[in-house]
């Protein structure tokens, strides 16, 4: 049985196993679990709760500063994806990566007059992509139309995943996907193609599962029983708070207004572009490391969609803001300040913003 979450079904298809309930670990027992090694990350989930009327605000607001940003970039992605001859088959990555592709799929559609099909599916950290839901995208499609869809890169941990879980599934499967990773801001310089290498606030960051199909994080755990796709949680009971397709229906009216972008292409000066963001985002990592006595680079989490995550679902530790007056930043100094974490400003920060991860001792 198809599952759309909460969106309509010619936007995205979930391959997703929905499950009935998933044990639920307040943050703080989730962290202690991680990082002592007794649960991987994706086994647990912590509580969804729905935004208070004042972060509600801070997202609408983000929306009215950035839609037309945003559309432009899901416009420029569109626009190189229009490039590719055939069918085009869009794989985004649960969840950051689900509203783009609906977004993507709906302008390739509608501006570019292009098939396309979309589907999301799970990639997790340390334990690779989901080959059964692979494996029902090439029975339906073959190998060549597939491209992969995320909102952003932070330090390149998803990439490298996408690269090495690709070429185990190629490997056994005997199949030639492509591991090509598109996204709408590339901050470390790994993805195939990015629309932008600024760190902006894409407004879907600021929220959950309310602005993602109604749909948890993906699970994998005991639960999920071989040749099943990785599980989620959705929350009907957020139903009438959702703002899922309203989201993607804003985004692609504002790019609907914009001209067509010209043809795309990486030539040399966005390859040093990227490059460059290699560059930064390795030497950040080294002195952020030995700056705050982190050993796990895992801890350091750059940019304001992967800063948001931190504050919204994990242990943070510190804030750093390189402006804290930047409007873009105005509903992590909220979250930090609802939680208790301590800000730092660093105006040399080559970030927006950069959330630390606490560790936490076993034991404790």
């Amino acid at each position: 049985m198809s599952f759309y979450g909460s969106y309509r079904p010619d936007d995205v298809e979930f391959l997703l196993t929905p499950l009935q309930q998933v044990a639920l670990h307040e943050v703080e027992e989730k962290e202690q679990l991680i990082q002592s090694g007794a649960r991987h990350y994706s086994e647990m989930l912590t509580p969804e709760k729905l935004p208070s009327d004042e972060y509600l605000q801070l997202f609408a607001d983000a929306l009215g500063r950035n839609a037309a940003r945003m559309a432009r970039d899901c416009l420029s992605l569109t626009k190189h994806l229009d490039s590719r001859p055939g069918p085009i088959v869009l794989v985004s990555l649960v969840r950051a990566g689900t509203p783009v592709g609906a977004i993507v799929k709906r302008l390739l559609e509608q501006c570019f007059d292009r098939t396309a099909h979309h589907y999301s599916i799970s990639i997790i950290r340390d334990r690779g992509i989901d080959w059964a839901a692979l494996d029902h995208i090439r029975h339906r499609h073959g190998d060549e139309a597939i491209v992969f869809l995320d909102g952003w890169t932070g330090k390149g941990v998803i990439n490298r995943e996408l690269q090495s879980a690709i070429a185990d599934y190629n490997a056994a499967r005997h199949a030639q996907v492509q591991p090509h990773l598109y996204v709408l801001v590339d901050l470390c310089g790994v993805a195939h193609y990015a629309a932008s290498y600024e760190d902006y606030l894409i407004p879907s960051a600021i929220l959950n599962a309310t602005v993602s199909g109604l749909v948890s994080r993906s699970i994998l755990n005991e639960q999920i029983r071989p040749g099943q796709f990785h599980g989620c949680l959705f929350f009907e009971e957020f139903r009438a708070n959702d703002l899922s397709v309203a989201f993607v229906d804003t985004i692609v009216e504002e790019a609907r207004r914009l001209p067509k972008p010209a043809r795309t292409h990486a030539g040399d000066a966005e390859q040093a572009l990227r490059r460059e963001c290699r560059r930064v985002s390795e030497q950040y990592l080294t002195t952020a490391s030995a700056a705050h006595g982190i050993a796990n680079p895992n801890y350091i989490k750059p940019g304001i969609g992967e800063a948001t995550r931190v504050l919204l679902r994990r242990l943070p530790d510190l804030l750093i803001l390189r402006d804290p007056g930047d409007a873009d930043v105005a509903h992590l100094k909220r979250l930090a300040l609802e939680r208790g974490v301590p800000v730092e400003t660093d105006p040399t920060l080559p970030y927006s913003a950069v959330s630390l991860i606490r560790q936490t001792k076993v034991g404790d």
